[in-house]
């Protein structure tokens, strides 16, 4: 019956993300044109050309004479078949642009989620349970500062004071890129390569999310050592330990959960600003690069594959809700 129900849901979920992302995709294409600056005007510029033949020509060859609404029934007729056009500034088709890039930016999110999740988590218990407990709690107060402090400081003032301390400074970590230039690692030895290039990002883009996590899980966690049940597993004489991993922590994940959903949408913004500061070659530097060259297609490409990213992780949020909570899977069996 669950299982029924499941795919019901799912159907229905991925039914509503290919409507939203259509919507956004139609959404992207008008702001964009609206916008200033026309793509033709600059490959002229760049090419020494100010004929207005030649402008006129470029105008034609990629669409750009055509009434607005018709450029866009043009372009959703693409995206419906997964065409994303053509840069016709990188002379290549969108798709293979960002998909030679996506990879580096997939690991940047996915490697700054864990970072931040396990470090926020971790911390977040700790400073609930020391408070709780009426244990060195100096060390709740220590924990809570730090985040706040993380949470107050400017990305890109963060992402550059890494740079001239761990790099510039101590020469522990390389600043810039995603591998050694022309070192030419193969296997093993670039893996390791590009994990060492990925601690400064990484952690650039994590502290932030980690001292929401801190402050979330902490709030959470108390708030359930409060209720009844926890309070019944002390007096039985449950070890402490175990009662914070199996009554308080787990009760407490609902909210943690929500916002992990959040970040991962969240970070695909971050993850623009943090590739520009250290030069990683994924689709937020991408991005940057096709707004100032007017690369329209490109642009709506990125713009959206990145919606299309941040919905699928939401819809990853639901199906992990129905697994977290045992209540919403049987109000969702019950309907």
């Amino acid at each position: 019956m669950f299982a029924l129900h499941f795919a019901g849901f799912l159907a229905a979920r991925l039914f509503k993300a290919v409507i939203v992302i259509l919507a956004i995709a139609a959404l992207n294409f008008v702001l964009i044109r609206l916008a200033p600056g026309d793509p033709a005007s600059v490959l002229a510029g760049e090419a020494g050309a100010t004929d207005p033949e030649f402008v006129t020509r470029l105008r034609s060859q990629f669409g750009l004479d055509q009434p607005v609404w018709k450029q866009l029934l043009i372009y959703l007729g693409q995206v419906i078949q997964f065409d994303f056009g053509y840069s016709y500034r990188n002379h290549v088709p969108v798709l293979s642009l960002i998909g030679e890039r996506l990879p580096a930016t997939l690991l940047l999110m996915l490697s700054s989620f864990i970072v931040s999740l396990a470090l926020g988590v971790g911390f977040g218990a700790l400073a609930a349970g020391v408070r709780f407990f009426n244990r060195a709690r100096w060390l709740d107060t220590l924990i809570m500062s730090v985040a706040l402090v993380f949470y107050a400081t400017p990305l890109f003032w963060l992402s550059l004071m890494m740079v001239i301390v761990f790099s510039v400074q101590l020469d522990w970590l390389p600043a810039f890129g995603m591998e050694s230039v022309g070192a030419n690692f193969t296997g093993w030895a670039r893996a390791v390569d590009i994990a060492w290039h990925l601690v400064l990002p990484t952690l650039a883009l994590s502290f932030f999310f980690m001292s929401v996590y801190v402050r979330l899980t902490r709030a959470a966690m108390m708030e359930v050592m409060m209720q009844d049940h926890v309070r019944t597993a002390f007096a039985k004489g449950v070890k402490p330990w175990r009662v914070l991993r199996r009554h308080v922590l787990r009760n407490a994940m609902l909210p943690i959960v929500t916002f992990a959903g959040l970040q991962l949408g969240q970070v695909a913004g971050g993850a623009v600003l943090v590739e520009t500061v250290f030069a990683w070659p994924g689709i937020g530097r991408l991005m940057f690069d096709a707004l100032l060259q007017r690369d329209y297609q490109l642009l709506l490409g990125v713009f959206l594959v990145t919606s299309a990213t941040v919905i699928l992780f939401n819809l990853i949020t639901d199906i992990a809700y129905r697994f977290v909570d045992p209540r919403i899977r049987v109000g969702g069996g019950a309907k």
